[in-house]
């Protein structure tokens, strides 16, 4: 039987778990009584006692690692407490948001304890065996891995589940002791940017897109890089909502050609960019549709707003007779909701670490590729006998290298 373990941490407050950190728990639980394993929360913070009530309702048994050498981020005390949390538990499957502060040290915990490390996990599946979803070819394959090896550490990107909401209370915690390394990092400050000046806010309700038209010639034939910049940055403030940008507006800097002063890489989505989640999504002066199908994947309510009739996306978006018009309004692009293919393949085995990869192609309608790798996953993909799209299983014996 598999011992769950969710690994936690508080805020900056140090009493109060992070967002996605209750979202981690909610998987737990969901996963724990999906398996008919036991569940263990495991939290890092100041105080422990009052970043446990929020957790009283969840009926898990609750590890606590806290103290002031556990207020901020460091590599030798997150390490040292994660692997007492583990080792408390005797945990043999190991969730964690995968926040910077647990992204930073899961690979060398799970390398201490002589486990595998797993990120950018989007869902867990399976009844008897568990599947972790994730994204790879820049989030245009989905792949669902299971191994044999324990203890598994599995860190959930942020936004894939609800956040655990129970009643405050106060709740039963067993305290860790933690032998801590000699440390020589030292926590002086923060040196962040004001709120009404950040562009990128991973809990905003509304993402903004911005495209290469903000900075093109207007009808009076100038550009008006400043006026943009203060429409863009005035919606931010009004709506509270985060900035993404098209891969040609920020490439624009390297050109010699007029920028947002504010925008740079780091708010690129799409293909070759982040992949945000966000309750909503608005694209404004877009050049193109398949970037925001990449990007917006996990958005549910997204809009491309343009005022030019000749734009490409309202062009394909009128080729699938999905595009709304009015006279006195602007064209509004419906853009198309990314549906792939799902197919899941037989688990192939090799020896004691099992990776079985069930793919998602977003164009092919009928063909099956299932890959199955050893270490260092360098085998090469094989096709196999084509299935419905819509079959519960596809059989692909002949799939093994």
């Amino acid at each position: 039987m598999e011992n769950i373990l969710v690994l936690t941490h508080a805020d900056e407050t140090g009493s109060a778990l992070t967002r996605a950190s209750l979202e981690t728990v909610t998987a737990g639980l969901e996963l724990a009584a999906r398996l008919s394993a036991p569940l263990t929360i495991g939290i890092v913070a100041t105080d422990a006692t009052s970043a446990a009530a929020a957790l009283a309702e969840a009926g898990a048994r609750l590890l606590a690692v806290s103290g002031n050498a556990f207020a901020q981020a460091r590599y030798a005390s997150d390490a040292a407490a994660c692997e007492a949390l583990c080792r408390a538990a005797n945990a043999t499957i190991v969730l964690a948001p995968g926040s910077s502060r647990f992204t930073r040290v899961a690979a060398g915990v799970a390398h201490r304890l002589g486990g595998f490390v797993d990120t950018h996990i989007t869902a867990l599946g399976g009844a008897e065996t568990i599947g972790a979803s994730r994204w790879f070819y820049r989030q245009r394959i989905e792949a669902v891995v299971s191994r044999d090896a324990r203890p598994w550490f599995l860190l959930l990107d942020a936004g894939t589940y609800a956040t655990f909401a129970g009643t405050s209370s106060a709740a039963k915690i067993e305290e860790v002791a933690v032998q801590l390394p000699a440390l020589r990092t030292t926590v002086s400050g923060f040196r962040a940017p004001q709120q009404d000046q950040q562009t990128i806010r991973p809990d905003a309700k509304m993402l903004l897109v911005a495209g290469a038209g903000w900075t093109k010639k207007q009808p009076d034939g100038q550009i008006h890089v400043a006026e943009a910049g203060e429409l863009i940055l005035g919606f931010l403030r009004a709506a509270g909502a985060s900035l993404g940008s098209s891969k040609s507006l920020v490439d624009q800097g390297g050109e010699g050609e007029p920028v947002l002063p504010f925008l740079t890489h780091m708010n690129q989505i799409g293909q070759t960019g982040a992949t945000p989640r966000h309750a909503k999504g608005l694209s404004t002066c877009c050049h193109g549709e398949e970037p925001h199908v990449v990007g917006w994947r996990f958005i549910a309510d997204r809009r491309a707003i343009s005022l030019d009739p000749n734009c490409q996306s309202q062009r394909a978006a009128r080729s699938r007779q999905s595009v709304t018009t009015a006279a006195e309004t602007p064209v509004k692009c419906g853009l198309r909701a990314f549906t792939p293919l799902q197919i899941n393949c037989d688990s192939l085995g090799f020896g004691s670490t099992k990776r079985a990869l069930c793919l998602r192609f977003p164009r092919l309608s009928s063909t099956t590729i299932a890959i199955s790798m050893p270490p260092p996953w360098s085998m090469p993909l094989k096709p196999t006998t084509p299935c419905s799209p819509r079959a519960a299983r596809c059989s692909s014996p002949s799939a093994a290298p």
